[in-house]
């Protein structure tokens, strides 16, 4: 059984099997990393019991609400939710979908260091998932924050761990404020070492439509004098729920698939560089999706 370790008190197991061997122990103010040091991380192959392929839905999340999700939230109730424990339960989260079945491929990830300054993670937005899988991959190599939407920080489970988080909030509402958030916030965050993620779609897709790809966060990187990195995602085997987005179904076996793109600085008015990165992630999206399908 998956245990939730906690050095201050006994975890909650999930209520189903997932593997013989636990999640690894959590070791405090100790950063995990899951990925590795290299370019490239690919996850283990597995083919998941056959309660999960029967009831993957109530198989995932109770492990994920009674695992990462408790015990992360219990530890920032108590103030105790630093970056070591935002990346280990990102890490735990990653783990659980890999016993899904679902293989993780990541790529280019040396670019989360190419540079010395903070940078800016642009990104496709598909899912839940790579809200809690990116602090595991981008952490260990660099600080960083997310800009997030107002509900997800008023939100039961998930917001006391995103206000813990130091986020830039946008209320979605109001465009203009919304940009002086991000260009304040994002200039001020920046320039003490904290690099940040940015989902410039107005909401999550499974498709990548370019006209719906703010460019707000080339305006950041303008304004800060910050380099972007460009992330393409394929995290749809855990999909959008139609009543809650955030539960939606999972696919066991469905691969996971990052692709960070080299470093990017903006001249001129950026319209260059936010091309760029538009076609850098609709190219990565189109060939997977014609590999591995779409969990519509």
């Amino acid at each position: 059984m998956t245990q939730a370790p906690d050095t201050g008190g006994g975890g909650l197991a999930p209520a189903f099997p997932v593997a013989p061997a636990p999640f690894p122990p959590f070791t405090e103010g100790v950063i995990p990393n899951k990925f590795g040091t290299g370019d490239s991380y690919r996850g283990p192959r597995v083919t998941p019991g056959q309660l999960t392929r029967l009831a993957p839905f109530p198989a995932f999340y109770s492990r994920l609400f009674l695992g990462p999700v408790a015990w992360l939230s219990r530890r920032a109730a108590q103030g105790r939710c630093d970056d070591a424990a935002w990346a280990y339960a990102s890490d735990w989260v990653t783990d659980l979908m890999e016993r899904l079945g679902c293989p993780v491929d990541i790529d280019g990830m040396d670019a989360i260091t190419a540079t010395e300054d903070a940078c800016i993670f642009v990104a496709n937005h598909m899912s839940t998932l790579e809200t809690f899988m990116l602090p595991g991959i981008i952490r260990p190599r660099r600080p960083l924050t997310f800009v997030v939407k107002e509900s997800l920080v008023t939100m039961p489970f998930f917001g006391p761990i995103m206000r813990s988080r130091d986020p830039i909030v946008v209320g979605r509402t109001n465009p203009r404020e919304d940009l002086a958030a991000v260009l304040d916030g994002g200039v001020e965050r920046l320039g003490r070492g904290v690099s940040l993620v940015i989902f410039p779609q107005s909401t999550r897709s499974l498709t990548f439509d370019e006209r719906h790809f703010n460019s707000i966060a080339v305006k950041l990187a303008r304004k800060a004098k910050a380099p972007l990195v460009p992330v393409a995602l394929k995290t749809d085997a855990w999909g959008q729920g139609k009543k809650i987005k955030e539960l939606g179904p999972v696919k066991p076996g469905m691969p996971i698939r990052y692709r960070f793109g080299a470093p990017l600085r903006v001249s001129g008015n950026g319209k260059e560089e936010q091309a760029a990165i538009c076609d850098f992630i609709a190219s990565a999206l189109s060939g997977w999706q014609a590999k591995d399908g779409i969990n519509a």
